[in-house]
């Protein structure tokens, strides 16, 4: 008779040690793929199968055979060879057969082991998440989480009735990757991981860091989804480098999803119909790009998606992955880009989520004065670590890579740049050189830049930021943070107070106007009309302007001509087009009724007319963000509330000289002209297609050889109350 180790014969040696056995039943064992599955013990081939509910298991070998009760849903019996198998479970008057899970070998190989562990892996979405493939003959998912401190990780779904025994996951080394194949499953499977911390304490169940999708709300299991669709934008991608370039024109429409428009029943728009309406309408109005408020998996609708869950899965409520990539295709075969913005500064505290994911503050700092946002109840990623790093530069380059996003807006950077960010003294920890700077934020930044850049060329990012944080938009290489723009936040304040104002106050505020052109060429600028400007108490565009009715609509089509006029590329939210009356509300459409009205209708022409002017005029935004583009005409009329400067291109480009009047009274001004001969009155705000009175001059203006502001040739030009005139050199 064979002899086991130690003497004992091998029909003696248990199928399984009881502290194993009890590990396995208790939902504790941490090496699972050590106790289940087939198993060479004292000579014999133990298969070990743990299958709560059933009540008789049988190994389907060409003889089958039946796996002994251990309790508790453990079996194990012994099988005359190693070969291939299924399993058959009766219980409780059903019947079921599966695969076994723990007769597949591993499938994350050495080289992602060795770039998982090092924090490197640029393209963490290709080994983490869930993923349906063919493994080792057979077709299922293969499911991988980082929970390096876990003492157990099982996947849990209506596939095993969220039963966290029957699912455990192996553990991969020093990497605290936990990873397993389960045949059989496809796209479609609902999915969360079942987390036993140190000590032994089960966690909530959590969603998929790396999911790529999710249930419809307020369900928020992970759903496994299959990445595809079929791409038709060769020639935008071919040539969209020069979309971004400084010298280009760029005229940002920003969007949320949810609002922008609804189906009849108040129903979401889907990515689909979003594919023709959005896209339709965002190309007919003239602009460059569509940047749409955060689309990645997001519990809470009134977070607007700045508060996400799932970084890596586009939001279910408009569709699928699939669908989303069409969205982006229908843009870029209308020559639209598409920005997202993108939130690597917090993440909310739902028990699903990344907080304390492993029983341990893994994704965030485990001190609150480092980890815990006061103004948002928030947590903050710990940048420093290299795994939470390489897990936000690598979702920055999937949805580059994946989707054939154009560009990113990184949102909140002022409050990741700074470790005091919104904290009073004592509530915040200093750098290592007892500094406010968060280098570990910083060098994030840096590398998510880099790396984007690198391997994407042609694309852009652009920081949301509102300090004076030196080198926001210059090469990370440079000692930059390696943006390729950053919004204009000071140019956004002061121009907005000076427009909520009542004209017959505005000379004491001159140069709230002006002072933007002290620091223009300091950055890559963006002028940002954005969403944040129409929320929480702040009103509309339309109602922060002064006057009566006519008045107001004045007010901003004269504002509107300033903005298209002055240096910087162009972003407007949604419904500021059309000058929506009441303050922007996320859980409603946009009131697109107004444009029955001629005042509104007239507004929205004006935005076309000014996206068609600015794309088609070299001088408006060749030199965009450099010096030699701009030249005042007219500063300092504090008293008549003018102002007047010349825009100018490339050398054989036609300058443009832009005027504008902040007051309710027409002003008939000389100004000073560069050029002689003719310039034609290319847009007046006062013209009555924009619901103006359609005073000005006629359709242009000659130059006379009268020198004046510093120029050569100058003319007198009629400034209608309330209005912005551009004058193109004919």
């Amino acid at each position: 008779m064979a002899k086991a180790s130690g003497g004992k014969t091998a029909s003696t040696v248990p199928l399984i040690d009881q502290g194993s056995a009890d590990a396995i039943r208790q939902g504790r064992h941490g090496d699972p793929f050590a106790v289940l599955g087939v198993h060479d013990v004292g000579g014999r081939h133990v298969l070990r199968v743990m299958q709560p509910g059933a009540e008789q298991v049988w190994a389907l070998t060409p003889d089958p055979v039946a796996l002994s009760p251990l309790g508790d849903g453990l079996f194990a019996g012994v099988l005359p060879a190693r070969a291939p198998y299924r399993l058959r479970a009766e219980g409780h008057g059903a019947q079921w057969e599966w695969d076994d899970p723990y007769r597949y070998g591993p499938v994350l190989g050495e080289m992602d082991e060795y770039l998982l562990g090092e924090g490197t892996h640029r393209r963490l979405w290709q080994v983490l998440g869930a993923h349906v493939i063919t493994h080792e003959g057979a077709e299922g998912t293969h499911f991988a989480v980082w929970a390096p401190n876990a003492e157990r990780v099982s996947v849990v779904g209506d596939f095993n009735v969220w039963d966290g025994r029957r699912h455990p996951m192996r553990k991969r080394g020093a990497t605290g990757v936990w990873e397993i194949f389960v045949p059989g499953l496809g796209e479609g499977t609902t999915y969360k991981y079942e987390i036993r911390g140190p000590g032994g304490q089960i966690l909530p169940l959590k969603a998929d860091p790396v999911g790529f999708s999710s249930e419809h709300a307020p369900k928020n299991a992970s759903v496994v989804r299959v990445i595809r669709g079929d791409w038709h934008d060769d020639d935008w991608m071919a040539n969209r480098a020069a979309h971004h370039r400084i010298d280009a024109p760029i005229s940002v429409y920003e969007v949320h999803l949810g609002s922008w428009k609804r189906a009849p029943g108040d129903r979401m728009l889907s990515y689909l119909e979003l594919a023709e309406q959005l896209v339709d309408y965002a190309a007919d109005m003239g602009f460059t790009h569509l940047e749409l408020l955060p689309v990645s998996e997001y519990p809470f609708d009134g977070s607007w998606g700045y508060q996400p869950v799932g970084l890596f899965a586009p939001t279910i409520r408009h569709g699928t992955p699939e669908e989303f990539r069409a969205l982006v295709d229908a843009a870029h075969r209308k020559g639209l880009g598409m920005i997202l913005d993108w939130v690597p500064g917090h993440f909310p505290t739902d028990p699903h989520g990344l907080g304390r994911f492993d029983g341990t503050a893994l994704y965030e700092h485990a001190d609150p004065r480092e980890g815990f946002h006061q103004d948002w109840n928030t947590l903050i990623y710990n940048y420093g670590r290299t795994e939470v790093q390489n897990f936000l530069v690598s979702n920055a380059l999937y949805w580059v890579e994946e989707f054939h996003v154009d560009g990113l807006r990184v949102d909140a950077v002022a409050s990741m740049l700074y470790r005091d960010y919104s904290r009073s003294e004592g509530q915040w920890v200093p750098n290592k050189d007892g500094g406010r700077e968060n280098y570990e934020a910083i060098a994030m930044m840096r590398r998510m830049n880099t790396t984007v850049y690198g391997e994407c060329p042609g694309v852009v990012t652009v920081a949301e930021e509102s300090t004076a944080f030196p080198g926001v938009s210059r090469p990370a290489d440079w000692g930059g943070l390696g943006f390729g723009f950053k919004w204009n936040m000071g140019w956004m304040n002061d121009t907005l107070s000076y427009m909520q104002r009542d004209p017959v106050y505005r000379k004491y505020h001159h140069h709230q106007m002006t002072f933007g052109l002290h620091y223009a060429w300091s950055e890559n600028y963006i002028l940002p009309i954005s969403h944040d400007e129409v929320v929480h108490g702040k009103g509309s565009m339309l109602a922060k302007m002064p006057g009566d009715g006519d008045q107001k609509f004045a007010n901003l089509r004269a504002y509107y001509g300033f903005m298209w006029g002055h240096p910087g590329k162009k972003l407007l939210f949604m419904g500021c087009e059309f000058a929506q009356g009441r303050e922007w509300a996320y859980q409603q459409s946009l009131d697109w009724h107004l444009l029955d009205h001629p005042q509104h209708a007239g507004m929205q022409r004006l935005v076309r007319d000014l996206n068609t002017l600015y794309r088609g005029t070299p001088a408006l935004h060749v030199n965009d963000t450099r010096p030699e583009g701009f030249e005042w005409l007219e500063a300092n009329d504090a008293e008549g509330s003018t102002y007047a400067w010349v825009r100018k291109g490339g050398a054989g480009d036609a300058p443009v000289v832009v005027a504008v009047n902040m007051t309710p009274v027409e002003r008939r001004l000389r100004i000073g002209l560069p050029q002689e001969g003719g310039w034609d009155e290319v847009l007046n705000t006062d013209a009555a297609i924009y619901g103006g009175e359609n005073r000005g001059n006629m359709g242009g203006v000659v130059a006379e050889a009268v020198p004046h502001h510093g120029q050569p040739h100058s003319a007198l030009v009629t400034l209608p109350p309330l209005s912005a005139v551009f004058l193109r050199r004919s």
